[in-house]
């Protein structure tokens, strides 16, 4: 099957040729003509496997061949989604698959001045592509009205409802036309999204080409169970000992993100973060310099997880389970892209135990376990089946009873040791950590180690004319 055997026009078939697409994924081949048809659609399938490219290319043709010219301040194709990250993902597709088509793109989110997007839309755009809370500012001022409205697309519906957007939501539906044409596309889809869908589209055609909620095949995953204080030490052991140059790193929470990427820091690499408190520049700077090998770890939140187009990605490492389930088939979907191999290994403790159960559940499978010599959990995480129950949990072996009168110097009974002259009451900050650090681990107290975790096992890694004591410049 080629894309011409698809009904597309000719510009068209010299963008995706351009673009190097020699045939339809399963997921395009299906939905192209359903969306050229013009019948509303519900699309299930894997990240990664050309989807936005199947709602984008019909789209575009259908603004060329139907409808009039669009008019000051409005749109005639909508395209909601949850992130900035993902908005900006989509337009730049609808620009490389329309290049030299007479159409306007614009994408619309927070984090930004909403001037530029007002001066923008004054024009009219003929494919809006919009976060919902932007949106509805937008239209609030008059800068986009919705008459014009031919097409609504939601792209990770699931997501937004995730990130509270609910209400916007049933805003934007009923400011919009009745007759419309509805698309959703998502590699997930929840009770909550099929129920908003039998509101909101009529006779939808329904494509899966996966089963729903897999995680990619060729993707190789399993947990390396640890206690959640040596998190970052294990992770740093792992990316030396293993020779990891190349990652997105997934973390729970800002403060997280930025302990690790300043422990790769130290140890030499060169990274870079994305997280919720960075304005939209420096995010969209962060992966970029990821993508073009500037940087060679990228430590993120899960506003990182959805849109991130980025090629021959070969690794994710969770070191922390995301809260909502489906958000680790977005996450581990960054690699394993458009049948290329990948990896995505996850750092587990016993409180992440409910999580890891609702993940195995979701994607019906029982992740593989591995402890690391050295690092093993004395809190035990319980087992978990692929039915997302937790078996009892495995009873903790027991310490070695020690002499009352090895303890040392007897003491008054009820009293506790006082330091010795000098001695700090504080614990030993962990080794291998600059000052930037010495606020301590948002992962809780670590043991200290006799060798740095996470020191590069294989040649010196700092760069050239940093100092051996502490930290110095990032590379770009």
């Amino acid at each position: 099957m080629s894309f011409a055997s698809l009904g597309l026009i000719e510009p068209l078939l010299r963008n995706v040729q351009d673009l190097n697409y020699q045939t339809p994924t399963p997921v395009q081949a299906k939905a192209i003509p359903a969306v050229l048809s013009g019948k509303d659609v519900m699309a299930a399938a894997q990240t990664g496997t050309g989807k936005t490219a199947g709602f984008a290319l019909p789209l575009l043709q259908r603004l060329v061949q139907h409808g009039p010219a669009v008019s000051s301040n409005r749109a005639r194709v909508l395209v909601l989604v949850p992130t900035r990250e993902l908005a900006e993902q989509v337009l730049q597709s609808f620009v490389e698959y329309g290049k030299g088509l007479d159409l306007r793109f614009l994408a619309a989110y927070g984090g930004v001045s909403i001037n530029p997007q007002m001066m923008t839309l004054r024009k009219g755009v003929d494919v809006l592509v919009a976060t919902p809370g932007r949106l509805l500012d937008l239209n609030r001022q008059n800068a986009v009205q919705f008459d014009q409205v031919q097409t609504l697309v939601l792209d990770e519906a699931d997501r937004m409802l995730d990130l509270g957007f609910a209400r916007e939501l049933d805003a934007v539906f009923a400011a919009l036309p009745a007759q419309r044409q509805t698309l959703l596309f998502s590699a997930t889809f929840t009770d909550d999204i099929r129920e908003m869908a039998a509101g909101i589209l009529r006779a939808p055609i329904d494509i899966s080409v996966s089963q729903p909620n897999a995680t990619a095949s060729r993707i190789k995953q399993w947990v390396v169970t640890v206690d959640k204080k040596n998190k970052p030490d294990l992770f740093m052991h792992l990316v030396a000992e293993n020779h990891w140059e190349h990652a997105l790193v997934f973390v729970k929470t800002r403060i997280g993100v930025d302990y690790l990427a300043a422990m790769l820091d130290e140890a030499g690499y060169a990274v870079d973060t994305i997280h919720g408190d960075k304005p939209q520049p420096a995010r969209l700077r962060a992966l970029e310099r990821f993508k073009t090998g500037a940087v060679n770890m990228l430590v993120a939140t899960d506003v990182a997880a959805r849109g991130l187009d980025i090629d021959d990605l070969p690794l994710v490492i969770n070191v922390d389970l995301p809260i909502v389930a489906q958000d680790y088939v977005h996450r581990i979907g960054r690699t394993g892209r458009a049948g290329a191999s990948g990896v995505a290994v996850s750092l587990v403790c016993a409180d992440e135990a409910p999580q890891l159960a609702a993940i195995e559940a979701l994607i019906r499978q029982t992740l593989r376990r591995e402890e690391e010599p050295g690092f093993e959990a004395e809190h035990r995480v319980p087992q978990t089946s692929a039915t997302g129950e937790l078996i009892k949990k495995p009873k903790k072996p027991k310490k070695p009873k020690v002499p009352h009168a090895a303890l040392g110097a007897a003491q008054a009974p009820g009293k506790k040791p006082r330091p010795q002259g000098g001695e700090s009451k504080r614990k030993p900050a962990a080794p291998g950590k600059g000052a930037s650090l010495s606020s301590g681990s948002p992962f809780g107290a670590q043991k200290p180690r006799s060798k740095p975790a996470g020191k590069p096992a294989a040649g010196p890694r700092n760069p050239a004319g940093k100092p051996a004591g502490g930290r110095g410049k990032r590379q770009p």
